[in-house]
């Protein structure tokens, strides 16, 4: 008699990546049975591209991350071997944290936390098939058999689904790194109804520590003093000697190499069709697209402390072996280099995050939730928070409480997700700085102080840690008002400092926090005139004060931004709306918004195809709508 393993859990996670060790780990610390399938328990939290966590924009994704409850920040500080705060010469609003990580001993930590946070399982297995009962997501079934129920599922299978590995002629039906890949669950889910892309990505070669001459590179050093990614990361605690990384830069030789052997690229031999991020490309794309650049940039980065790897960063390739070793050996450093894992690219199945709401739930499939690169994403960050909403939201769901739904004005997350959601993405989707239209407002610096609260109330931040930022709250905002109301006045003492330190005597009173405002003047250096001060040692506390002050004018001018936008935010659409009903929205305004289904006015207006004359259209219906009282179609119930 044959039978089959037969389980139940409230929450099933497909893959252990970025994206489902923050969706397993948030379901089951907020009181789920929570169970998580990955390909390979080796692989949990893999890091198969470059070895770090941050950067531009992406710094600051991690620290909303932790600001919320998640874990990625906790385990970069455990497992950082080189740590950095990027644009400083620039304003707050872009500075961004950067850490060079320990591959090896960032997985193998992540994988520590998950194995003993309780109500989390974690189950080597490939799963074969979403289980859909009445339309709504039942569970999974793995690939030899076993059943799984399950209230919810989240889907964060990265880049495993039907992946193909590929450089020159070679093509191996393989996951990243020569893992295996997951080549069952897709049919499954284009027979629930859900619609599948092909998306592509790369990684450029690792080489032997052993066989790069350093002289010829510039050294790129970490900071002297480290800021950690999470705020409940004791700063002091992280300080440690750090490990190099090395700058160098292809030239002409290099371009020569490969534009004599583009015809042998699979992305331009037609052997790769799959669309690649516009934001990372190859070093061969690099080169044909812009001629006129001499040179690029190659960082040399260590892969971790176990290892002489090196990650040619910058050089992303999927050419034949042979061309490789023929271009990585023209740049300066690295003419005797050995290669220990060819450069490759890779294809995989991916879905039109247009099929999801806000909440990352599928709109066609309640239950079933999904984040990471599955949703059309590139990177480990954005991943990580994509499968934190979406584990949050499951949960959420299953507690029957309203999901959790970041808004533009109020994180990078919630443009991440917006951007996903609402518009049309044909490429790999990448953060930066430049999509976020609030970004004075959601600093990396403030991100503990923007949603902590959030954090709390879902049950992942601590009463503790809570009360710690109400506290923090409380004295910067008494101390800048404290500063706005004493005055100085043009005496010989005050005119004496400001000489020293470089600042134009006053004429008339000024009070301190006009002092602070001079590029030259800071709240640490004012305070020689301001003996009353309250002792505060927080550099974090100090800081908040200094960008509250001297950016006071253009922060409120974002804050009067925000307000307009989230009137538009909060005016609601019905999902069950009918736009073809609405005279004078143009057809294909009608067409999208019929398909994409916004949530609100706000939303409607960032779809493609959605002109702003529509946008008035349907502001005038609504409001017409409201007057009438009748709902029954409407936005407002």
């Amino acid at each position: 008699m044959s039978s089959v393993v037969e389980e139940t859990y409230d929450i099933a996670i497909v893959g252990a990546g970025h994206a489902g060790c923050e969706a397993a780990l948030a379901c089951a610390r907020m009181g789920f049975e929570t169970i998580v399938f990955t390909v390979s328990v080796d692989s949990i939290a893999l890091m198969p591209c470059n070895p770090n966590v941050g950067g531009s924009s992406k710094g600051h994704l991690v620290r909303e991350l932790d600001a919320l409850g998640g874990e990625m920040g906790k385990n970069i500080d455990k497992t950082f071997i080189q740590s950095k705060m990027l644009n400083t010469s620039k304003g707050p609003a872009v500075h961004s944290l950067r850490a060079q990580a320990d591959k090896r001993e960032y997985s193998e930590a992540m994988r520590t936390t998950m194995e003993n946070t309780e109500h989390l399982t974690i189950r080597q297995a490939e799963v074969a098939e979403l289980i859909v009962e009445n339309g709504v997501a039942a569970g999974v079934k793995t690939w030899s058999g076993a059943i799984y129920h399950t209230r919810a599922v989240v889907l964060c299978t990265g880049t495993y689904l039907r992946a193909r590995c590929i450089y020159g002629d070679v093509s191996n039906y393989t996951g990243p790194n020569g893992l295996q890949a997951a080549n069952h669950l897709t049919e499954s889910l284009e027979k629930a109804g859900i619609e599948i892309r092909r998306f592509k990505t790369g990684t450029p070669a690792r080489v032997d520590k052993r066989t790069i001459d350093f002289s010829k590179m510039e050294i790129q050093p970490g900071d002297e003093y480290v800021q950690p990614f999470s705020f409940s990361t004791d700063p002091e605690s992280v300080q440690k000697e750090q490990e190099p990384c090395w700058l160098t830069y292809t030239n002409e030789e290099t371009h020569r190499i490969i534009r004599e052997n583009i015809d042998r690229s699979p992305l331009y031999s037609g052997r790769i069709k799959a669309k690649g991020p516009r934001y990372c490309p190859s070093i061969e794309d690099k080169v044909m697209k812009f001629p006129d650049h001499d040179r690029h940039q190659v960082f040399i980065e260590p892969e971790g402390l176990y290892t002489n790897e090196m990650y040619v960063d910058g050089m992303s390739s999927s050419m034949p072996e042979d061309v490789q070793y023929a271009m990585y050996r023209t740049v300066p450093g690295l003419e005797n280099v050995r290669i220990v894992r060819n450069a490759y690219a890779i294809e995989y199945d991916c879905i039109d995050a247009n099929q999801l709401t806000p909440a990352l739930e599928f709109k066609k499939i309640p239950g079933l939730f999904a984040g990471g690169q599955f949703n059309g994403s590139s990177g480990y960050e954005e991943a990580a928070v994509q499968g934190f909403i979406a584990g949050v939201n499951a949960a959420r769901k299953l507690q029957k409480k309203d999901p959790v739904i970041l808004d533009r004005s109020e994180a990078y997350i919630g443009v991440l997700i917006d951007d996903l959601v609402t518009k049309e993405n044909f490429e790999p989707y990448r953060m930066m700085t430049s999509r976020a239209e609030y970004r004075l407002l959601l600093r990396q610096d403030n991100a503990d102080l923007r949603l902590s609260e959030i954090g709390h109330e879902i049950g992942l931040v601590s009463d503790e840690h809570w009360e710690r930022v109400c506290e923090e709250k409380r004295q910067i905002a008494s101390e800048i008002e404290r500063l706005s109301a004493i005055k100085v006045g043009a005496s010989a003492k005050t005119g004496a400092f400001l000489e020293q330190a470089g600042s134009t005597p006053l004429s008339t009173a000024a009070s301190l926090a006009e002092l602070i405002r001079r590029p030259e003047l800071s709240y640490e250096a004012i305070a020689p005139i301001d003996p009353d001060r309250p002792e505060i040692t927080d550099p974090e506390t100090i800081r908040q004060i200094n960008i509250n002050i001297k950016y006071e004018g253009y922060i409120r001018r974002q804050q009067r931004q925000v307000e307009q936008f989230r009137k538009m935010e909060h005016r609601k659409l019905s999902p069950d709306m009918d736009y073809s009903q609405i005279r004078s929205l143009r057809i294909e305004a009608v067409q999208k918004l019929n398909e994409m289904k916004p949530e609100n006015i706000g939303q409607a207006s960032r779809i493609a195809g959605v002109s702003p004359a529509d946008v008035s259209v349907l502001m005038v219906w609504l409001e017409q709508n409201h007057r009438s009282g009748d709902h029954e179609n409407g936005s407002e119930k």
